[in-house]
């Protein structure tokens, strides 16, 4: 799935090596057979916007995105399990998912990272990638929802995931629940959180000494092309239908 590999890279951090890529991801997308064709010029224009930038505006501007506050995390779990001690076993078991496809995971980024998640995703069939994208759905909505609401353009890349899977989300709901929410990244959000939580030193080592962004593509033997994949998350119970603003 080469339009899932595109989209974990553009959601990665960026760097001169990805601006190197620019006619190759938009040649990726203009040949993809998945995305709706409005999808496509969203992530058409992102590119275009974002590849003009300097890139160390870029890297600021990511920064500000994704790095500060818990409300545009690009961990997964931190949107399920928040800090819980449920979110190191939800790790472990990921890990173990992305052990039974025959991947390869090393040290350097949690495995609940949506690039690289999506880098897994794109290792496996058509359905099966679309089966894991629709169970973390309802993360990739919120997230979608919560840069529009931002009008970044970053949102591009969620709503091609969501245009991807084809899962139904019921996007008023989601924007009335997101105007009703406080940003997280303002310095005084930041502040208050630095005063309510006690920094703990060591913490578990088992989850983040297995973690990285390198994934290695399992064999056909190795692959899960024949079985649905297990839910990791809260399981999507709606039919996989589109339904889009």
């Amino acid at each position: 799935m080469k339009i899932l590999k595109a989209i974990a890279l553009l959601l990665d951090y960026p760097t001169e090596n990805l601006l190197q890529h620019e006619a190759d991801l938009l040649a990726i997308i203009d040949q993809d057979t998945h995305l709706s064709a409005q999808s496509k010029q969203a992530l058409f224009a992102f590119i275009e916007e974002r590849f003009a930038m300097d890139l160390l505006d870029w890297q600021s501007d990511y920064d500000s995105l994704f790095e500060r506050g818990r409300n545009l995390s690009l961990l997964l779990f931190e949107h399920v399990h928040g800090e819980s001690r449920d979110r190191g076993q939800a790790m472990v078991d990921l890990i173990e998912q992305y052990k039974a496809a025959g991947l390869e995971i090393g040290i350097k980024e949690l495995p609940d990272y949506i690039p690289l998640f999506l880098e897994f995703v794109s290792t496996q069939d058509l359905d099966n990638a679309k089966a894991w994208l629709m169970d973390v759905s309802h993360i990739l909505a919120l997230l979608l929802t919560r840069l529009e609401e931002r009008e970044e353009s970053y949102a591009a890349l969620f709503n091609a995931l969501i245009d991807f899977s084809q899962a139904q989300v019921n996007f008023d709901e989601m924007q009335e629940r997101v105007a009703k929410e406080e940003r997280d990244d303002t310095n005084e959000a930041i502040d208050k959180v630095w005063e309510e939580e006690m920094v703990t030193f060591g913490g578990d080592q088992t989850a983040n000494n297995a973690c990285s962004s390198s994934i290695s593509r399992p064999s056909e033997a190795q692959s899960r092309v024949h079985e649905m994949p297990v839910q990791i998350l809260e399981p999507s119970k709606v039919p996989p239908t589109a339904n889009q603003q």
